[in-house]
């Protein structure tokens, strides 16, 4: 992994989604709830992407040794189910042969996470880097309403907590797994 000096051991909690469609904001909701009452290790950035996906994409070529990706995340569970994924870094990107153009869906306005390391991958190759980010797990919930609409259905809002606390759970695991390798 490359990235500026210091950057091995940093770890980018990222919330996505839409809040203007209900469940989707699920990502969004969690940064906020860390924001106002988590307590995460030195070396943890959060940040609010929302539909931002372009951005995070080239906020991620500063290097960082995980991203932790928070967002609704649809796999057939009752609404509220928290889940915790590791993405598959080595796994053949659909769509794409490592050029910038060839990314899928290049929307700077909602790009789903599979495209914004997509596009990472691109960016990364076209500038000579390594693979900026070491790890990239995702903190989902399966949603209930996804249809337009401003706030969380009351079960997906019932698991931002726990999420939030699963959020804080990973990222001090990566930092202290971080801190014994060094």
């Amino acid at each position: 992994m490359t990235g500026g000096s210091g950057t091995a051991g940093r770890v980018l909690v990222a919330g996505v989604g839409n809040l203007f469609l209900s469940d989707d904001g699920f990502g969004v909701a969690v940064v906020d709830h860390l924001r106002r009452h988590g307590e995460l290790p030195a070396g943890v950035e959060l940040v609010d992407t929302g539909i931002r996906g372009m951005h995070l994409a080239y906020q991620l070529l500063d290097g960082y040794r995980a991203l932790v990706i928070v967002d609704a995340t649809q796999r057939g569970g009752e609404p509220g189910t928290v889940y915790t994924l590791e993405h598959d870094l080595d796994a053949p990107r659909d769509g794409t042969d490592g050029d910038v153009q060839a990314s899928p869906a290049l929307d700077g306005h909602g790009m789903d996470p599979a495209s914004v390391l997509a596009l990472l991958d691109g960016l990364a190759g076209s500038m000579g880097l390594e693979r900026p980010v070491g790890r990239v797990l995702v903190v989902g919930c399966e949603p209930s309403v996804l249809a337009e609409g401003i706030g969380l259905s009351p079960l997906v809002a019932a698991a931002v907590e726990p999420a939030a606390r699963a959020v804080t759970a990973l990222v001090t695991e990566l930092m202290i797994d971080e801190g014994a390798r060094r």
